[in-house]
């Protein structure tokens, strides 16, 4: 917004030749500079106005960049949180033909490990041959299951850890599709003994497979 000061300047004149009595030059000048005065603080409040304006816009758009941003973030998680949910009702509803648990006999986890010994091999060999044993097709979940030791939610990705070790086991070694095979982690909340001994810890670190239609 620009106001025209030699407009201003020749109304003012104009206001002071048809005043009565006789107006010098310096007062003439005087009075148009407290108006220039008046003008430029006007035309920099307009100014700033239109500073302040553009940085709210500005900061409006990031503000609203980052909601899209984290929009599209919670989508993708609630449609991995939804096929997960799908995968868990397929297997719900299968009948259960057989379930094996391997404890620490078995596949010998140890203290927040999830690798498998040649033991645990030996056991899930037999596990594939009884799956391809059969002459339709079957699905298989693999619960993982830790003691209490260490917080809730590093015991639930201990345990999908070592739900997953074991599916790539069946799949890599095994040959069983990975479709048809669903790992699930159950953490430390479903325990078979007591947290509170070191023979029980043993116990609760294991993995159940369950073979369903």
């Amino acid at each position: 917004m620009k106001i025209r000061k030699a407009a201003v300047a020749a109304g003012i004149a104009c206001t002071l030749v048809a005043a009565p009595g006789c107006v010098t030059k310096k007062v003439f000048r005087q009075t148009v500079q407290e108006q220039d005065q008046k003008i430029d603080t006007v035309q920099s409040g307009v100014e700033a106005n239109e500073r302040r304006i553009k940085e709210v816009d500005e900061q409006t758009r990031q503000e609203i960049d980052g909601l899209k941003a984290r929009t599209e973030t919670a989508q993708v998680r609630g449609d991995e949180a939804y096929k997960k949910a799908l995968d868990a009702e397929k297997l719900a509803k299968g009948k259960v033909l057989w379930e094996v648990t391997l404890n620490n006999e078995d596949v010998k986890f140890g203290l927040n490990e999830d690798t498998l010994t040649p033991n645990a091999g030996t056991v899930l060999d037999d596990i594939v041959r009884r799956v391809k044993s059969y002459d339709k097709t079957v699905y298989v979940e693999i619960q993982g299951h830790t003691d209490a030791t260490g917080g809730e939610a590093y015991n639930m990705s201990l345990g999908q850890k070592r739900a997953d070790t074991v599916r790539r086991y069946l799949n890599e070694t095994g040959g069983i599709p990975l479709h048809l095979i669903t790992p699930i982690s159950f953490g430390e909340t479903k325990p078979v003994a007591d947290n509170g001994t070191r023979a029980g810890r043993a116990q609760n670190r294991r993995v159940v497979i369950r073979i369903l239609e």
